[in-house]
């Protein structure tokens, strides 16, 4: 997760909510998944543009 959240910041961007699953880490066998959560519109623009 902390290298996808200083990856993002290389690029301006800031997903708030960006975070781990805390039930995906307290299953009987841990699968931990990574949230990213919801973003604004502007966000999720900047995101599409470094994708491409």
């Amino acid at each position: 997760m902390q290298d996808l959240r200083t990856a993002l910041a290389g690029a301006g961007i800031t997903l708030p909510s960006l975070g781990v699953d805390l039930a995906s880490v307290a299953r009987d066998t841990p699968c931990p998944l990574i949230v990213l959560g919801g973003c604004s519109v502007e966000v999720a623009a900047r995101l599409a543009a470094a994708l491409r």
